[in-house]
């Protein structure tokens, strides 16, 4: 084929095969049978042409719309692109196409204009991916004419839309109780912005230490990098009382634990850290890291099955939970006596 020739459309494959473009329809979709002739005639002109149908054509011959968007703020920290991966590897084997808007900002007008931007393609439903008020906030600005699911990390009453959740919750109050059952007396906590107040892995610690009747030390807030819990670290490395700490993302934790050693002080024999999301690199770190494990590719591949399942069968689908899971390695232990005292 020349270099310069246009991308080949269904005329092409039309005139290709010597049949009508309702014959390529026809063939295409599926839907309406055709003898073995044409079909052949038709699928050696595809494979010569090298003709890929796109999703808007797919719809106007199938009559069903097989696009959807995805709506995130980002889509390079791990939980959001492992979680952008469960979706796509689920919509691609049920036959759709997976369209990502990208929310830069919390602006109305800027959140309007991505919503607006991809509902005005032929969708067949919408994902949000809601990680953090950004998401909130667009979940929110989601008109009630096409499907909308979500996936969220804390888990609330069931409402309006369909949730996938990972119900962080559990894996703070986990990971906190274990902390606790180790023998340090509190759990101080590096925090990452919640999406609502009340909820999330920072209330699942101190609704473990409440329980407890440990003392509730202050919440540090930080974001997600590593250098916000490397930063937010500078105001306990001081204080020999702090003897557990549980991150917000394993980032939060590699912040910290740098921060500790940076002064001479070992993990966990000095301060036992614990992280959050259990990333890649969570076991290869030194001292391998004891996080809570959350599964973002399933949230995705969980998320995308509720969509799927309104899409079947005409009707908002419930809620989706798992339980994350405390995976316990090398980075807490039980505290020296003499940090204790």
């Amino acid at each position: 084929m020349p270099l310069d020739r246009d991308v080949p459309g269904i005329v092409d494959v039309a005139e290709k095969a010597g049949v009508s473009l309702s014959t390529v329809s026809r063939v295409l979709s599926g839907r309406t049978p055709v003898s073995d002739r044409l079909r052949r005639k038709v699928e050696a002109a595809v494979a010569e042409l090298g003709y890929r149908p796109n999703a808007a054509a797919q719809s106007l011959v199938s009559g069903r719309r097989s696009t959807v968007a995805v709506f995130a703020r980002n889509t390079i920290r791990y939980g959001y692109a492992a979680t952008l991966q469960g979706i796509e590897e689920a919509a691609r084997a049920a036959g759709y196409v997976v369209m990502i808007a990208v929310v830069e900002s919390d602006d109305p007008a800027a959140i309007s204009a991505a919503v607006d931007g991809a509902l005005s393609q032929p969708l067949a439903g919408a994902i949000v991916i809601e990680f953090d008020e950004l998401g909130v906030a667009t979940l929110a600005a989601m008109p009630k004419t096409v499907p909308v699911v979500a996936a969220a990390g804390a888990r609330r009453p069931p409402g309006e839309t369909p949730h996938a959740f990972l119900d962080d919750y559990v894996g703070g109050h986990e990971a906190t109780t274990y902390l606790l059952a180790q023998g340090h007396r509190t759990v101080h906590h590096v925090a990452i912005p919640a999406t609502r107040p009340g909820t999330g892995r920072a209330w699942g610690w101190r609704a473990a230490l409440e329980e407890a009747g440990a003392s509730v030390p202050p919440l540090l807030q930080a974001n997600y990098s590593p250098t916000s819990g490397y930063d937010v670290a500078q105001s306990m490395i001081d204080d020999a009382s702090v003897t557990a700490v549980l991150c917000g993302n394993d980032e939060l934790a590699i912040g910290v634990a740098r921060a500790y050693q940076e002064v001479g002080r070992r993990i966990p024999d000095d301060v036992s850290i614990v992280g959050f999301d259990d990333q890649p690199f969570a076991r290869m770190w030194t001292p391998a890291l004891t996080t809570v494990r959350q599964d973002f590719v399933d949230l995705g591949r969980r998320t995308f099955a509720l969509l799927g399942e309104w899409l079947e069968h005409g009707r908002a689908p419930e809620d989706s939970a798992v339980t994350p899971q405390l995976v316990v390695r090398e980075s807490a232990a039980a505290p020296r006596p003499t940090a204790m005292s």
